[in-house]
């Protein structure tokens, strides 16, 4: 056997010549890169893999910084580490749950069991980051290992009550996990070698518990800017409640329902919520203090369920004797070949512009002036406009629901007062996690839906969406997100169940992506998610259900 091979660093585009068994920390050292930041993890064969991971055969490798999505994800899961060890050694009674993202950074508590939190003082949170500093000053090697699943089931249960159920639902005859010392956790993906790769991070009170900050992505030298997102945290809030009347909080407790013949229970609980959360937010604008608005303006990001959201709506407002109408803004979308092109000269499809402004100002100037308007359709499957006969008149009592990503946006009808409008923010927002230290991103839920919808309904495969994915993102953070708080209501569209069920339409796709491509990164990590959740059958979903947008078998016309 020979006793060196040939690996192609994609960094420097060069095929270079290693011994056999070469660790990545090893190679990076020997390559001696000039990365901006310091190195994370790496892409082996485009999937992510710890800087301790052996080398025994040719492979593409990538080293990569806190400026990658996966390098800051590698980054976040090890910081997360570090909370939950410090937490355990002040605590040891105690667990540290990571909550969801917020206000750019992780809303986390401190459990003495699953009723009882920690009160969280600002001697608490001073406690917590000298722990964590201290750890992170010693340097700890943090260790993979890998034993039989009924093993780790011990060694967890030892640790604390209610820590094994992922474990126990998963199935796998073998589980990997990572030890600090005497400390061990499981997280769903690489983490960085030892603690001392932390060099910046910040713990604070948020109302009434901690919020975990992160350095930005764009430059890791500082934490990213905290945000004010006060109507986003009451959602979260408010569904961690709902989660709780069926005694659900993470997944493995989600499986074991599935597993006990309850999905049917869980589907019909979240779907009355849903039901009952819209049919309040209609009662809110058909009783508003200051008179029925004439405009209801639906935003949120792409697949947040907007669509569905304006027409489940439509139906509540009619109960409340209100006429409204609903004008889709993505029909008024320019033709493909006159998208906007970001800084990379790629298409932004998250642009303003990506509206034709010009012909839907004009359209709604002259319905309110009491003309009939040609309505546009947009073909996602050509990328061309197309006029099928459709037309809209109003009356003078109707109420206008303008449904789109830049609803709220306030240089899309800049002539129309405040105080005639009502403002919906709709996003996804997850509301289980895998466990108490590993969440499921709403960004990844949202694009599990995109990928089936895309794929069925507008001709894309599952690598074309994702190649898409950073001018998304980018897209969101520029046009969309920053409006998210001046809405006067906000819904989440989010489904306990959902990815249960989109995983039999979802990992067919992602299969196809190929194995040797960028697309491939993402298509894997998502595809991991999805094996988390045990399947179940959509059946049950009713025909009117936000998760129908992305499956079929709506009764809403799209």
């Amino acid at each position: 056997m020979q006793n060196t091979i040939t690996i192609y660093c994609k960094n420097t585009k060069e095929y270079v010549e290693i011994p056999r068994g070469t660790s990545l920390k090893e190679l990076y050292d020997q390559l001696a890169l000039d990365m901006p930041f310091p190195v994370i993890a790496a892409r082996v064969n485009y999937k992510v893999q710890n800087l301790n991971f052996l080398i025994y055969k040719p492979k593409d490798i990538e080293f990569l910084d806190a400026t990658s999505e996966s390098g800051k994800r590698c980054y976040v899961r090890t910081l997360s580490m570090v909370m939950a060890c410090a937490v355990r050694e002040l605590w040891p009674n105690c667990d540290l749950r990571i909550e969801h993202p917020i206000s750019r950074g992780f809303y986390c508590t401190i459990r003495e069991s699953r009723e009882v939190a920690k009160e969280i003082t600002p001697e608490v949170v001073a406690l917590l980051k000298e722990r964590m500093q201290q750890i992170i000053a010693e340097d700890r090697p943090i260790i993979t290992e890998e034993k039989q699943t009924k093993e780790v089931i011990r060694l967890f249960g030892e640790r604390q009550e209610g820590e094994t159920t992922l474990f126990e639902t998963l199935g796998n005859p073998y589980c990997r996990y990572y030890r600090m010392g005497d400390y061990i956790d499981y997280y769903t993906g690489a983490l960085m070698p030892s603690t001392g790769y932390i060099h910046l991070f910040d713990v604070e009170q948020y109302h009434g518990n901690i919020l975990l900050r992160i350095p930005c992505r764009r430059n890791p030298n500082k934490l990213e800017e905290r945000c004010v997102q006060d109507k986003r945290f009451g959602i979260f809030k408010e569904y961690v409640e709902w989660n709780k009347l069926l005694h659900i909080s993470n997944v493995g407790e989600f499986n074991k329902a599935c597993k006990n013949q309850k999905s049917f229970e869980m589907i019909k609980l979240s779907e009355a919520l849903h039901e009952k959360k819209v049919a309040q937010i209609a009662d809110q604008i058909a009783h508003r203090e200051s008179g029925v608005p004439r405009f209801v303006l639906i935003s949120g990001p792409s697949s947040s369920g907007k669509t569905t959201f304006s027409k489940r709506l439509t139906i509540q407002l009619m109960v409340n004797g209100i006429r409204p109408v609903v004008i889709s803004m993505d029909n008024y979308f320019v033709n493909r070949e006159d998208t906007p092109r970001d800084e990379n000269g790629e298409w932004d499809f998250e642009h303003l512009e990506t509206i034709d402004l010009p012909l839907f100002r004009k359209q709604l100037a002259d319905l309110l002036d009491g003309q009939t308007v040609k309505l546009p359709f947009y073909n996602f499957e050509t990328g061309k406009r197309e006029y099928r006969g459709d037309t809209l008149s109003l009356e003078k009592d109707t109420v206008v629901i303008l449904e789109g990503l830049h609803a709220l946006n306030p240089k899309l009808i800049p002539d129309i007062p405040r105080e005639m409008t009502f403002k919906i923010y709709v996003s996804s927002l997850t509301t289980v996690n895998l466990d108490n230290h590993n969440w499921i991103p709403t960004s990844d839920v949202r694009l599990i839906r995109r990928i089936v919808r895309d794929y069925r309904y507008r001709g894309y495969s599952a690598m074309e969406t994702i190649a898409r994915l950073d001018s998304v993102q980018r897209g969101e953070d520029r046009w969309i997100s920053p409006f998210q708080e001046e809405a006067d209501v906000m819904f989440n569209s989010a489904l306990l169940f959902e990815l249960a069920v989109l995983k039999r339409h979802a990992e067919p796709i992602l299969d196809e992506v190929p194995k040797y491509c960028d697309e491939y990164t993402t298509a894997h990590r998502l595809l991991k998610y999805l094996s988390y959740f045990e399947s179940i059958p959509e059946r049950e979903i009713p025909p009117t259900s936000f998760l129908r947008e992305f499956v079929g078998g709506s009764s809403f016309r799209y």
